[in-house]
């Protein structure tokens, strides 16, 4: 058993850098890590273009899934550590049978924010009971306001379905509901002005996100990619804006508000605006493995060693190491990116 409570209170892993035993969860560059995203599956019962091929997939095995319980373990580790917020992703994470229980189980430990970010197909059918379970808001993926281009995007579903699912959600009270749009040229990119009525309409708050070179194919290319600026120039040629306030500085959006309609959204910038210096995040995927960073290129792997009954102390070591490991960048603007070897739908989005 791993003792932590000795002295002194640190872990020397070079000559020049000490890793701390106690306090919050920092990193070599200081960063004190908050929010943690867990994803519950890496099934999906879409194909959108910008994650997976169409047909089927090859997909974690029951028996090397968490259980509820692993997951509570870790995230009860982690609340000690200093988490304070939680999203559930996935995949789809509503293919996830008994969603609720683990919601339950998460808020009864206390975090101050548990959200889930979903594609909304299946929400209409549970949105309250979620919210009954301790959910607190949801994030839905909405890539297209037109029937046939969200078919062409998504591959499977429908747009009605999805709203339907939007309209639970606002209705059981699981807001601010935040709908999540990734950006692509020659796709959607000329949808992105009529995103600002459909957000006055609905009261929503939409964010629009640069595609990411994070899809299963390997279809990413710049050709395909639009950049921040781009998208802020396109909504402003049919709408005055102005920036908002940021209101977290560690939140991925930077948003701003058009002035005509009052409605505020977001734009993720996560490669020409990269917003590393201020993040605070970790991942758990759906087979155990602890990620520092959506495009780390390593794990660690907290599911061996939870069934091979490891002590909270040991493996609070090995979460304490994955946050300190954490580069000061992702990499994404250098020539060379070296591509995480599994997609979005593996490590959680």
């Amino acid at each position: 058993m791993t003792n932590l409570k000795v002295q002194p209170t640190y872990l020397k892993l070079n000559e020049r850098k000490i890793m701390p035993l106690d306090g919050p969860l920092v990193d070599r560059y200081n960063r004190v890590h908050s929010d943690l995203r867990i994803s519950v599956t890496d099934r999906c019962n879409f194909r959108c273009i910008y994650c997976l091929p169409d047909g089927n997939l090859p997909t974690v095995s029951k028996k090397m899934l968490l259980s509820f319980e692993e997951i509570i373990r870790v995230a009860r580790i982690l609340k000690k550590l200093g988490i304070k917020t939680v999203r559930l992703t996935g995949g789809e994470p509503l293919l996830r049978r008994n969603l609720s229980d683990l919601i339950l189980g998460l808020d009864k430990l206390g975090f101050e924010d548990i959200s889930l970010t979903t594609n909304g197909y299946l929400l209409a059918d549970c949105a309250s009971k979620l919210k009954a379970a301790g959910l607190k808001r949801v994030n839905i993926s909405l890539d297209s306001l037109e029937e046939d281009k969200f078919a062409s995007i998504r591959r499977r579903g429908n747009l009605k379905t999805v709203l339907e699912g939007l309209d639970a959600a606002k209705l059981a009270g699981l807001t601010p509901v935040k709908v999540n749009v990734v950006v692509m040229a020659g796709v959607n990119e000329d949808e992105l002005i009529d995103f600002i009525p459909f957000a006055s309409k609905t009261g929503t708050t939409v964010r629009f996100i640069e595609f990411m070179p994070l899809d299963s194919n390997g279809s990413w290319s710049l050709d395909k990619f639009v950049p921040f600026d781009s998208i802020l120039n396109k909504i402003n040629s049919k709408w005055k804006i102005e920036p908002c306030q940021i209101r977290d500085n560690s939140a991925p959006s930077r948003y701003f508000r058009a002035m005509e309609t009052d409605v505020v959204f977001g734009i993720i910038g996560s490669i020409s605006k990269q917003f590393c210096s201020t993040c605070d995040r970790l991942r758990l995927t759906s087979d155990g493995s602890l990620r520092n960073c959506l495009f780390a290129t390593d794990e660690t792997n907290l599911l061996g060693e939870l069934r091979n009954g490891n002590s909270d102390q040991e493996l609070e070591l090995l979460i304490r190491k994955t946050v300190w490991g954490k580069k000061i960048a992702h990499g994404t603007d250098q020539i060379g990116l070296a591509k995480p070897s599994r997609p979005m739908s593996m490590v959680g989005g």
